[in-house]
């Protein structure tokens, strides 16, 4: 059980996921893990109820790249043995974020990009229409100085040996999670950063923005909340 704060008062359900990628192009390369945690209010507090984690077939003809293998452990006959169709993914994605649902990632933009692309050939991209969105990410560089990797935050928030930062989307979602946590307990403003996206002055937004989202110049070094800024 967790205590989600204002957050709670305005949604029934959490869904927090994080993919794996054959690369860094949403609209070329694909999802190869998609992992999700729901959360659920419950008698005042967010119940955990459920842990999604399914490797996604590639194309035919695709396949991941040695170093994507490096990077995250996932080999091409691990897809090969225990892939599930995007079609079907999509089916409990879609199940997943049914109802009263807030959608929330680490770096959420790089996800629900691919995530768009992905419904969007294989089911149906209209359930991300109307669902609030929040990025982790965004939060966590108004707390703390640069870097602002999800390792970065689970030693900020003291979490170090409970969770970890492996690149595997099960393991890194379950880390995301105790880090909102971490965040509400801190200060319960996540509210404020709700359909609200910072991103780098140097490099802009990576690829193409999402329509339902307000994206903001957020520096490296923290000076107020984005949700102050003009």
């Amino acid at each position: 059980m967790a205590n989600l704060g204002e957050l709670m008062k305005r949604y029934d359900k959490f869904v927090l996921f994080d993919t794996e990628t054959t690369g860094l192009d949403y609209s070329r390369n694909e999802i190869i893990e998609f992992s999700a945690v729901v959360l659920e209010v419950r008698g005042g507090e967010a119940a955990d109820v459920q842990h999604y984690d399914e490797l996604i077939s590639l194309t035919p003809g695709n396949f991941v790249p040695p170093e994507i293998q490096k990077l995250t452990g996932i080999t091409n006959m691990d897809i090969q043995e225990r892939g599930i169709s995007k079609t079907r993914v999509c089916r409990d994605i879609a199940e997943m974020f049914a109802g009263n649902t807030l959608l929330l990632a680490y770096n959420a933009h790089f996800d629900l990009s691919f995530l768009y692309y992905m419904l969007l050939r294989n089911g149906d991209p209209a359930i991300l229409k109307g669902k609030d969105k929040l990025d982790l990410l965004t939060v966590y560089r108004d707390r703390r100085e640069y870097p602002h990797k999800l390792c970065n935050a689970i030693e900020a928030y003291g979490l170090a040996g409970k969770v970890v930062n492996s690149h595997r989307a099960i393991d890194d979602v379950i880390a995301t999670a105790a880090v909102m946590e971490a965040m509400v307990a801190e200060k319960d403003d996540l509210c404020q950063y709700l359909n609200l996206f910072g991103y780098s002055p140097k490099y802009g937004i990576s690829g193409k923005a999402i329509g339902s989202i307000t994206y903001k110049p957020q520096p490296f070094s923290p000076v107020h909340p984005l949700y102050q800024e003009p």
